[in-house]
C-alpha cells in the first residue's frame, strides 16, 4: 500500500493527502471484491441490467445561479469561476468553510468522519498525466482540514465525454454516457465509507453514474456524494451563497433528478 501525506503547499501538480494508489487498501486491508475494468461499449440496455442503484445521498454547501440576476447571483458566478480555475487560495478557504459546517451542524457528519474515503470524480476525458483535477484538489483541502482518511483515485475515465461545463441544452452527457465512461480500477482495495467528491453539482448525472459504478466494485460500501457548489438553474437568482443541503440524486424516468 503506498500513502503519501503532504500537508500544505501548491496544489498545481500533485494532491496526494493521504493519496492511496489503486492497488492500496487504504488501512481497511485487503478483499476481495474489488472489480476489473468495466467493458467501454455497454449500451442503455446493459446499464439498467448492470447493478444501477436507485439513487445517492449528497451535500452541498454553496449554491450558483448561472443567470440569475442580483449582487449574489454575481458573486455566485464569480465563486464557481475561481472553483474550475483550481485556486489554491480559494479552495483552501473554502474547504476551511465545510470544515467550520462540519463542526456548527449535524447534517455533514455522516459524509466527512475519520473513516471517510474521498473519490475525486474524474475529469471529462482519461487522464493522460498532467495536473491534477479540480476535484482531486478539492478532496486534498477537505483532507487538509481533517475530513476523511484518505484520497483513492480508482475511478477513472476510459472514454470521453462532452464537458457539461461547454455542452448546450440538452446535449449534456447522459447518465448512461458517464456510467459508460467509468470504471474501477482493478486491485485488492476494501471500501467501506465511500463519499465521491466533485465541484459542481447540477442535475447530478455524473454523481450518480458514478455512484452505479462504485456500487458495483464495493456493494456493502456505504457510498455519498459530496459537491461544494450546487446549481440553482430554475430559479430568478441566489439571495445568499452558503446554503447548506442534504438531499438525494434519483433515479427517475431514464433521468437523474436532484432533490433539492
Amino acid at each position: 500500500m503506498m500513502i503519501s501525506r503532504v500537508k500544505g503547499g501548491a496544489r498545481g501538480g500533485r494532491s496526494d493527502r493521504a493519496l492511496v494508489d489503486v492497488h492500496g487498501s487504504c488501512a481497511f486491508g485487503a478483499d476481495t471484491h474489488g472489480a476489473g475494468t468495466n467493458p467501454p461499449d455497454m449500451n442503455m440496455g446493459d446499464m439498467k441490467s448492470c447493478n444501477l442503484i436507485r439513487g445517492v445521498t449528497f451535500a452541498s454547501c454553496y449554491v450558483y445561479s448561472p443567470g440569475g440576476s442580483g449582487v449574489a447571483s454575481e458573486r455566485s458566478r464569480l465563486m464557481r469561476s475561481l472553483l474550475k480555475d483550481g485556486d489554491a487560495y480559494f479552495l483552501d478557504k473554502y474547504a476551511d468553510r465545510v470544515r467550520q459546517q462540519v463542526a456548527e451542524g449535524p447534517s455533514l457528519e455522516g459524509f466527512f468522519g475519520p473513516t471517510s474515503v474521498l473519490v475525486p470524480i474524474p475529469g471529462s476525458a482519461p487522464r493522460r498525466g498532467g495536473a491534477a483535477s479540480v476535484a482531486e484538489n478539492l478532496a486534498g483541502a477537505l483532507l487538509d482540514e481533517g475530513l476523511g482518511q484518505c484520497q483513492w483515485r480508482g475511478l477513472r475515465r476510459i472514454s470521453p465525454v462532452r464537458k457539461s461545463a461547454t455542452a448546450a441544452p440538452g446535449s449534456r452527457p447522459t447518465v448512461a454516457e458517464h456510467y459508460t465512461s467509468f470504471a474501477v480500477e482493478p486491485g485488492q482495495v476494501r471500501l467501506e465509507r465511500i463519499v465521491l467528491v466533485d465541484d459542481v453539482v447540477t442535475k447530478g448525472r455524473t454523481l450518480l453514474a458514478a455512484a452505479a459504478r462504485m456500487r458495483e466494485a464495493f456493494p456493502v460500501a456505504d457510498i455519498r456524494a459530496f459537491a461544494l457548489i450546487r446549481t440553482m438553474g430554475l430559479v430568478p437568482g441566489v439571495e445568499h451563497l452558503l446554503d447548506p443541503c442534504v438531499g438525494e440524486i434519483t433515479w427517475r424516468c431514464g433521468d437523474a433528478y436532484r432533490t433539492p
